[in-house]
């Protein structure tokens, strides 16, 4: 039993291998403007594999089974970029001023509509306002 899931683990270990080759790990190159940028991406893999036997209480039959998994996580690190002789690493995990308005544009957004919201309660009630007047000058 135990050879047969050392085989399966060797199966999928060679599939991971081929996931995480080295255009993986460097990405397609694409072009803006005058840059030409390739994506640095970090791959992490695992790997587990179990066997185990035993006896069925309600048959009293043997039993057994075994498995394997694998996992791969792949996670944005950076670009390089190059322009002319020039090359530069742009880390992708760095705030900067901009990434941090970015972060802030659903918030901002939310506290907008709630503005909004409550511009709309203050015409309502400025308009039962006025109809209530109107019906009292009737």
């Amino acid at each position: 039993m135990e050879h047969n899931a050392a085989n399966l683990l060797d199966k999928i270990s060679e599939q991971v291998k081929a996931l995480a080759n080295t255009q993986t790990v460097l990405g397609d190159e694409f072009t803006l403007g005058e840059f030409h940028c390739r994506p640095v991406i970090k791959v992490g893999t695992g790997f587990g594999s179990a066997a185990g036997t035993g006896k069925d209480p309600k048959s009293s039959t043997d039993g057994g089974g075994e498995g394997a998994a694998a996992g791969i996580g792949v996670t944005p690190v950076g670009f390089l970029v190059s322009r002319g002789g020039e090359i530069s690493f742009i880390p992708s995990d760095k705030k900067t001023p901009l990434s941090s308005l970015i972060d802030q544009v659903p918030n901002l957004v939310e506290k907008f509509a709630d503005m909004k919201k409550g511009d709309r309660k203050d015409d309502d009630k400025e308009e039962k306002k006025e109809k209530k007047e109107e019906k009292a000058k009737k």
